[in-house]
């Protein structure tokens, strides 16, 4: 094929597109990836990768760069955020990579996102272009022609490509060539963000595991990345909106925090004091996916949040994403079948499981912030069952 036939459009230079530049590149794709910002960076902070997302980041010949920015939690633990008691344990550890064949690792989303972006570009896998809109689409008879405004110069180029994918997360523009376009769903939580370096904290306060705290209507995770210098937080509560939700990013003050919190234990108390500065998101959503047809139409595909943003509270979002992006070059590499067909069998080999994973995300923050009886039901099976009940081998063997 000649560069013109073996190429796509990408929108969005993030986790989930640059995976997707990769993975279809080494399948023989020449993706253009158009990101608006003017620089490629990722905001946020820790994120957690179970066997399943490591396996396939691994499978891209990234282990060894990624090696360096991960840490291996040898457990994930379960505690009252009250009583301080622990309620359950997953190992971790060895274990996963016995039982699933990968570790089970934390990382944070910059350095994964420096990770995909150096190979993207040390590999010459991908064309970048950075403070790219595109303003207007049309899908012609042998492809996408899209016009692409350079929002520093608002100087217009026309580009045609035989194929698109939507990586544009959230508040995705791409989305509305696919489907009816409603805004994401409101949820009413807020995420309270922080990184802390572990050497600031007391020694009893630091730690090597990933720590879920639950409580009445809230919870919290913490965990070391980079290699375990520093201590990521969330804390998922109730919490007050910002005018805008695009706006989302905002400052948040202790007092404010501990306001939406109410009684913690002591421990998790003092690792929360000992942060300087907090920054706090709203978290949207959409209902699980139906059908594939939310995922693909003609030769537009879309990809992560920009298809199926879900809540955090199974650690997979940009798990999804990159799963995404492995099923996409697979369907890609396809070549004896037209473009939209193999658009829509990436749509039929995805939807159902991100939609699985949508829904178990929705009932885990339900059951993290279960209140009166219901929350001493849920403590009682945890403690008697535990690793079993936090374990998920549907997922973490998969996809």
């Amino acid at each position: 094929m000649d560069k013109v036939e073996n190429s796509m459009l990408i929108v969005g230079g993030g986790i989930g597109g640059l995976a997707a530049a990769l993975a279809c590149a080494q399948k023989g794709a020449k993706p253009l990836l158009l990101e608006r910002a003017t620089q490629f960076s990722e905001v946020g902070a820790g994120i957690q990768m179970g066997p399943n997302v490591t396996r396939t980041l691994f499978s891209w010949g990234l282990e060894k760069a990624l090696n360096e920015f991960t840490f291996v939690p040898q457990s994930l633990q379960v505690r009252d955020a009250v009583s301080g008691q622990t309620l359950g344990t997953l190992t971790l550890g060895q274990r996963s990579l016995e039982k699933y064949g990968a570790p089970y690792v934390t990382v944070h989303r910059a350095d994964l996102h420096h990770v995909l972006l150096q190979k993207v570009l040390n590999d010459g896998l991908a064309e970048l272009k950075l403070q790219s809109q595109v303003d207007s689409l049309q899908e012609i008879h042998d492809g996408i022609s899209v016009q692409v405004r350079d929002i520093q110069t608002g100087q217009i180029e026309a580009i045609k490509s035989p194929a698109m994918v939507g990586a544009d997360g959230l508040w995705s523009d791409t989305r509305n060539y696919v489907l009816t376009n409603t805004p994401p769903r409101v949820t009413g939580l807020v995420a309270y963000r922080a990184l802390l370096p572990m050497r600031l904290l007391p020694e009893a306060l630091r730690q090597q595991d990933v720590m879920v705290w639950v409580g009445s209507r809230m919870h919290a995770v913490l965990y070391p990345v980079r290699g375990g210098e520093f201590l990521n937080m969330v804390v998922i509560a109730p919490g007050q909106l910002p005018e805008s939700l695009k706006d989302w990013d905002h400052d948040a003050n202790q007092e404010e925090l501990f306001e939406a919190l109410g009684v913690l234990h002591p421990h998790l108390k003092d690792v929360l004091e000992a942060v300087p500065a907090w920054r706090r998101w709203p978290i949207c959503d959409r209902p699980p996916l139906v059908s594939a047809s939310q995922m693909a139409k003609g030769r537009i595909a879309l990809l992560g949040d920009a298809a199926h943003p879900m809540r955090p509270f199974l650690a997979q979002g940009a798990g999804m994403a990159i799963e995404d992006a492995a099923a996409l070059a697979v369907c890609w590499a396809q070549v004896d079948l037209p473009l939209n067909a193999r658009w829509q069998l990436y749509a039929q080999m995805r939807w159902a499981r991100n939609a699985r994973v949508q829904a178990r995300s929705i009932r885990n923050g339900r059951i993290f912030h279960m209140q009166g009886p219901m929350r001493w039901g849920r403590d009682l099976a945890m403690r008697l069952m535990g690793e079993s009940l936090m374990d998920v081998p549907w997922l973490y063997a998969g996809p």
